[in-house]
């Protein structure tokens, strides 16, 4: 009889320690510029931590609203209202401003930026990323198949470090005319004009080509000087444990007690 009630009480108190610290912890992601000096730029890098469902654009089809928000604004503006409504228990955020490449650093822009989010691994295993490629009408980086990057597990270890991207990983929308007069991040351009283009989603950096010559936002002309293999970007992750709250661990210890006291009365009846 002893030796079960101790069974017990150490299946309690692993069971209310597992709950307790729940796979909790802070993932920091850290969103740098690889690309050659005077090449692209990129937009704040908009994330979501989550459960692997959605999906906001896949290659060869229309693009839809929430991709269109990233690749012709970069705000996001309907894609994270989107991936909230398919996802209500999604982590969602921002990692930065406006990214340089390192070469072009200053007027207050930078070539690296890093947020840190508090992710519970038993919902939120998986990371779905987009950000505007600037200059650009309708360029982004970002995952079609939203189930492509498990970064967790369920105890909360790291299973993938960093997603890098190449040039040839650069999406077109293809929902916009590239017409750099109606552009993102160019001098002088107007990004709210725009022509419909009425094209399908497909991978091509090409494009940068109109840019070449024109200045940037961030004051530098722009040289598409990108080879396919060329590395642009990388999101790398670190994770650290969430304390334990000494409220959650008080709840298990009253749990304990509550069990030890109901077994007492029934031994006592026995």
């Amino acid at each position: 009889m002893n030796f079960k009630f101790l069974q017990l009480l150490g299946l309690l108190a692993v069971g209310w320690s597992s709950h307790a610290q729940g796979a909790i912890v802070n993932v920091t992601v850290t969103f740098q510029n690889l690309a050659p000096t005077n090449s692209v730029s990129f937009a704040p890098l908009r994330v979501g931590f989550n459960n692997g469902t959605f999906d906001s654009f896949n290659i060869g089809t229309t693009a839809t609203a929430p991709i269109v928000s990233i690749a012709e604004g970069g705000s996001g503006s309907a894609w994270f209202p989107a991936f909230a409504a398919a996802d209500p228990t999604a982590v969602l955020g921002t990692v930065g401003g406006a990214l340089v490449p390192t070469g072009n650093v200053g007027g207050g822009f930078a070539s690296s930026a890093s947020q840190t989010f508090t992710i519970d691994t038993n919902v939120n295993r998986f990371f779905t990323f987009a950000s505007m490629v600037i200059p650009s009408n309708d360029l982004f980086i970002g995952n079609d198949n939203p189930a492509a990057f498990q970064i967790l597990d369920s105890s909360g270890n790291l299973l993938i470090s960093q997603i890098n991207q190449t040039a040839s990983q650069i999406w077109d929308a293809n929902s916009e005319v590239a017409i750099a007069a109606n552009a993102a991040f160019v001098a002088g351009g107007v990004n709210g004009n725009r022509v419909e283009e009425g094209g399908t989603v497909a991978f091509d950096f090409a494009e940068l080509n109109v840019f070449n010559g024109l200045t940037t936002g961030a004051g530098y002309v722009f040289n598409n000087s990108l080879a396919g293999t060329t590395d642009i970007g990388r999101i790398s992750f670190s994770v650290t444990a969430v304390p334990e709250p000494s409220s959650m661990a008080l709840v298990g210890l009253m749990g304990i007690g509550v069990v030890v006291r109901r077994f007492r009365k029934k031994s006592a009846r026995v």
